[in-house]
């Protein structure tokens, strides 16, 4: 029996769960913040908490490279402690909170407050996202070196919801980074094609007369930063792929060896822009839905692993910013509590993905950021317990008003969806169970 250490978390015990959805249901028990065995009918410590979970799949704790918490500035559409709520029922235990925040998270100051407020909060790790360029204005290049040596140690830098289109001050940020041993995450958007836009260019935003967003805004830009990643030797991410040339830029770019990833979102491997026709906000979103070829040709993607992860681009905003005129709703939607059910229902159901396979590709996503711990249900102890527990034959049925969030502005309202997180664990400590998020 594992020793307790006192003033630790208590021990808990997880029945009857099928590592990565394979092979025969085995106890996995959890101490002192770590896998301390995995095995069959293990004896729970005395001071245990007991999970039952038989019929259930134990994944690694998920991690989101792509999330807006609105803290500092925008709390009344969502702060750090409402967001790690809705992450912890979305099974994650790791998040990146991108900089368009007010102040811009763009000096030391500021994200080491995001990063010491997700640690006081508890229940994942928030991990700070720098801004690229001061003020997301896209001329002067920030401190990148004093953000990733502050507290919260910033491994990404991205000016999201902007893109850094001037190329020389693009290519300038990949030298340093590459110095700094940090990632650039770009939002591809090439800000003289989009002016207006609202929705993406192809016959539904001719018909409902809405300003259309072409491909050719995100694969220029996707096409010129990985040119500059080859030049410079560096590292660079894209965020929200949402077109098939994108994708066909992406095969391209790592056939050259060049150091590429990216990241498709929930919302744009399952809707497409055939939703637009009620002119509800909550279908807008940055990039814009595109059309269902483009959705098929995401979800091949991902399970070619030419797609590295599911990011969520999580961005709540409060009801006043989206019933409104669509032209003049805030782009974004929630995604921290609804991320698993989609890549369930696109990836898992269709069979282009086990839960292995889910798992690692949110691995492959983890890597991206050395300081957020990774683990997983190995084949023995002695590994960091970021763990999620899921039901996959659940369903459910998305009601905005009934999430975690601040905010209500989910693209999936009224949707039934598969597989349900029944609970999720930070270094051992139970941070979700059983749709209620707190710390235990």
């Amino acid at each position: 029996m594992t020793k307790h250490i006192a003033g630790s978390n208590p021990p808990v015990l997880i029945r009857g769960v099928r590592l990565y959805g394979e092979g025969d249901a085995l106890d996995v028990l959890v101490a002192d913040g770590q896998i301390a065995e995995i095995g069959s009918a293990l004896k729970a410590p005395e001071d245990a908490e007991v999970i039952e979970a038989a019929g259930q799949i134990l994944l690694p704790g998920f991690v989101d490279l792509h999330t807006h918490l609105r803290e500092p500035g925008r709390e009344y559409a969502e702060d750090i402690e409402t967001g790690s709520a809705a992450a912890a029922l979305g099974g994650y235990t790791a998040v990146f909170a991108m900089a368009n925040t007010d102040p811009v998270a763009d000096s030391a100051v500021v994200t080491d407050h995001v990063w010491n407020r997700g640690q006081q909060v508890g229940l994942v790790d928030v991990h700070p996202v720098g801004a690229v360029t001061v003020g997301l204005k896209g001329k002067q290049l920030t401190e990148m070196g004093l953000m990733a040596d502050g507290v919260g140690q910033v491994r990404m830098f991205s000016d999201d919801g902007l893109c850094v289109d001037d190329p020389l001050v693009m290519r300038r940020a990949l030298e340093y980074a590459t110095g700094l041993g940090v990632l650039i995450a770009q939002h591809a958007e090439e800000p003289r094609l989009t002016v207006g836009a609202v929705a993406h260019e192809g016959p539904n935003a001719a018909k409902l007369g809405l300003a259309g967003w072409p491909r050719s805004a995100e694969e220029s830009i996707v096409a010129r930063d990985a040119i500059l990643a080859r030049d410079a030797g560096a590292r660079v991410h894209i965020c929200h792929a949402s077109t098939a040339g994108t994708v066909e830029l992406l095969k391209w770019a790592k056939a050259q060896g060049i150091s590429i990833t990216a990241e498709v979102t929930p919302h744009h491997l399952l809707l497409d822009d055939g939703r637009l026709a009620s002119y509800d906000g909550r279908n807008r979103v940055n990039p814009p839905l595109r059309e269902s070829s483009d959705a098929v040709a995401l979800r091949q993607a991902l399970a070619d692993g030419v797609i590295d992860c599911v990011a969520t681009d999580h961005a709540p905003h409060a009801e006043h910013e989206k019933c409104c005129e669509f032209s003049v709703a805030r782009p974004g939607m929630l995604g921290l509590q609804t991320a698993l059910s989609v890549v369930a229902e696109t990836m898992v159901r269709p069979g282009l993905l086990t839960w292995r396979g889910v798992a690692k590709g949110d691995e492959r996503g983890a890597r991206r950021h050395r300081r957020s711990a990774r683990s997983g249900p190995a084949a023995g102890g002695g590994e960091p317990a970021n763990l999620t527990v899921i039901d996959p034959d659940a369903t459910w049925t998305v009601e905005g008003d009934g999430l975690a969030s601040r905010s209500d502005n989910t693209p999936f309202e009224s949707m039934t969806l598969p597989a349900t997180v029944t609970a999720t664990l930070l270094r051992g400590k139970i941070t979700a169970l059983d749709g209620k998020s707190g710390p235990r």
